[in-house]
């Protein structure tokens, strides 16, 4: 069984949200025999997909963990290509409580209109296991300046993957995610140069240690941890953890079987008309 990610977007944080100096895309999950899961499509998701043709109609179920504009800004075009351009009631949203209904300054993040043109939203919460179209999911924690943002273990056939989305480092942070074969670390700045709320790479190794995946995979690159090198980060960090680790670049795809692959997806450049539009 397939399970491919696409990394539409490697950056993260302010300034690279702001200058798009990496998109912001979030990433796009196939899995279950066809399905596709898109998570957290923030700035550039819609511009990435059209890069690689990617049909917004192909799409299956939106998840979205917190209530920052580089993890949703473009979940509801998302919503409007997996409703056939709000013409047929499908798909799945999936969000913490700020995305879904708000709180305080944060949220929602989704209008009424397109919350309608869905079969179901689902608002998730640490602890909860949900079914994501076949795929078996736990939702885990986080400590992060929106309190209700979580974290994801998807439950493969080839092994669990997880995506830790932001949060401050702690032990029982980093012990949820034990058990996971690739560990997707928002890791936005670079050595011990910590910001509250998010890791950096020493933080990353305390993470690594803990957890010990085959794999882990730096993405919410901030503009500092760019400007430094994120290469070289991830490059230092594996000889520190003795485990595989990589910085993933805009387009980069995943491919998770018996054995683990990266490799780039293609682009397309001039316009480009889906199948299914009218």
């Amino acid at each position: 069984m397939v399970f491919r990610i696409t990394f539409l977007g490697t950056g993260g944080g302010r300034y690279t949200t702001m200058y798009q100096t990496r998109s912001t895309g979030g990433m796009l999950i196939e899995h279950s025999g066809g399905k596709y899961l898109h998570i957290d499509p923030g700035p550039g998701a819609l511009t990435q997909m059209n890069r690689i043709h990617y049909d917004l109609s192909k799409t299956d179920s939106l998840v979205v963990s917190h209530a920052h504009p580089d993890h949703y800004s473009d979940a509801e075009s998302v919503i409007e290509g997996m409703t056939m351009g709000g013409w047929k009631r499908r798909g799945r949203l999936y969000g913490s409580p700020t995305v879904i209904d708000g709180e305080g300054t944060l949220g929602p993040c989704i209008s009424n209109y397109h919350k309608k043109k869905l079969e179901a939203v689902i608002t998730l919460k640490p602890g909860m296991v949900v079914d994501i179209d076949g795929l078996r999911t736990d939702i885990c924690a986080s400590d992060h300046s929106d309190h209700t943002n979580i974290g994801f273990r998807f439950d493969t056939s080839r092994g669990v993957v997880s995506y830790i989305s932001d949060t401050n480092y702690s032990e029982d942070i980093a012990r949820q995610y034990i058990g996971s074969r690739i560990l997707i670390l928002p890791v936005t700045t670079p050595d011990n140069l910590r910001i509250p709320f998010h890791l950096c790479t020493e933080d990353a190794v305390s993470f690594i240690d803990c957890v010990k995946p085959e794999l882990a995979v730096f993405i919410h690159l901030g503009i500092v941890m760019i400007k430094s090198g994120p290469e070289a980060q991830a490059e230092e960090t594996e000889k520190r953890t003795g485990i595989r680790t990589v910085a993933a670049r805009d387009l980069d795809i995943l491919n998770v079987d018996d054995s683990i692959s990266i490799s780039r997806a293609a682009t397309y450049s001039g316009e480009w008309i889906p199948d299914s539009s009218p």
